[in-house]
């Protein structure tokens, strides 16, 4: 569900501007899509993570799995929300590579999606099967 920015707890503001700084280190010069990605531990630590792109295509990282590794080494593992920064007009929900790594850690986390001033809210669960509608402009729940 689409939320109003006031109703994000603090966390998760910050979460947010610290994904946003993360997207801007994102490595992606064969897509030119910067992501950036933040998740929140149960104990309430922030770990950020950007898309790393390769020019063989499948050993590129994506920006959630990038975050969840970082609090991985830092010694997390259980987390509470997942804040994906989008970087174009459309939501951009975890992929079918990082939804089983979020679910390795967390059952059914909160996923923030954000794209522009645009914030949608849902539990993992709710995310369906494909990573965008057909429209582009939200994730297929």
């Amino acid at each position: 569900m689409l939320i109003p920015a006031d109703r994000l707890s603090e966390l998760e503001t910050r979460a947010i501007a610290l994904a946003r700084m993360a997207q801007e280190w994102a490595h992606a010069p064969y897509s030119n899509k910067l992501v950036g990605a933040a998740v929140i531990t149960a104990a309430g630590s922030i770990f950020t993570g950007c898309n790393v792109e390769n020019l063989a295509g499948e050993l590129g990282v994506c920006a959630e799995r990038n975050a969840i590794s970082a609090a991985i080494a830092a010694g997390h593992r259980d987390f509470s929300t997942v804040v994906v920064i989008a970087p174009d007009e459309r939501l951009w929900p975890p992929c079918n590579l990082c939804r089983p790594v979020i679910v390795e850690f967390s059952a059914n986390p909160s996923v923030l999606l954000i794209s522009g001033e645009s914030i949608w809210r849902a539990r993992f669960t709710e995310l369906g099967d494909r990573p965008f509608s057909a429209d582009g402009n939200r994730p297929n729940v």
